[in-house]
């Protein structure tokens, strides 16, 4: 399989991996993070076309009307180039922060770890080659399978044994059927723009462990 075949199998499974901590979201509402780096450009060039891919359609007029405003206050002083500058800011992260499905908790400073997946999935992009992106996930995904299968095989060898052993299965169980059908979910369905953050959760009863295996969430 080439790599490209499998980046774009694997591709989908990226948001799984940072999703936990919703880093891939935040990224957008960092100062500097990419909205706020593109809405700086767009101010210094005076252009907003530059900010008009990261707001839905119906939103460009918004957009346009708070560019115009700070375009017509940041030249009146430093302190009014300044409070302009972040109302621009804001009204942009929190229109793109909406068609994501997330909301808006105001703009994080500069230098926030992102975590390692975003800034290899961006230099994936930046280089074209997605090697070193596909083995970072990979061993990640690998590292996850293993340690949900070796504690719930574990577990089950001794799930018979009595209610507490059946219970202690269950634990081990559902957390490792659960990793497997997200990752699998993630990477066979697409993840479209404004889909926002969170998911359910199927059930599952685990087999071989009596009545404390059933559980159902």
């Amino acid at each position: 399989m080439g790599r490209w075949a499998v980046f774009g199998a694997m591709a989908a499974v990226i948001i799984l991996v940072v999703s936990a901590e919703g880093n891939a979201l935040a990224h957008c509402d960092t100062l500097d993070g990419p909205v706020v780096n593109l809405a700086r450009q767009a101010l210094a060039k005076g252009d907003v076309r530059i900010v008009l891919p990261w707001v839905s359609a119906d939103k460009e007029v918004e957009i346009r009307k708070a560019f115009d405003l700070t375009m017509a206050v940041r030249g009146k002083g430093e302190k009014e180039k300044e409070l302009a500058d972040v109302y621009f800011f804001e009204t942009l992260v929190r229109v793109h922060r909406a068609g994501e499905g997330a909301p808006y908790t105001g703009l994080k400073p500069a230098g926030l770890d992102p975590g390692p997946a975003i800034p290899a999935a961006d230099k994936a992009l930046e280089s074209g080659n997605p090697g070193p992106l596909l083995k970072l996930i990979n061993e990640k995904i690998h590292e996850g399978i293993h340690k949900y299968y070796m504690e719930a095989k574990e577990s089950k060898a001794h799930a018979g044994e009595s209610v507490e052993a059946g219970r202690a299965y269950v634990a081990a169980y559902v957390p490792y059927l659960h990793f497997v059908e997200r990752l699998y979910n993630d990477a066979v369905n697409p993840i479209a723009h404004g889909m926002g953050e969170g998911g359910g959760h199927e059930s599952h009863t685990a087999p071989n462990a009596g009545a404390a295996a059933e559980h159902k969430h």
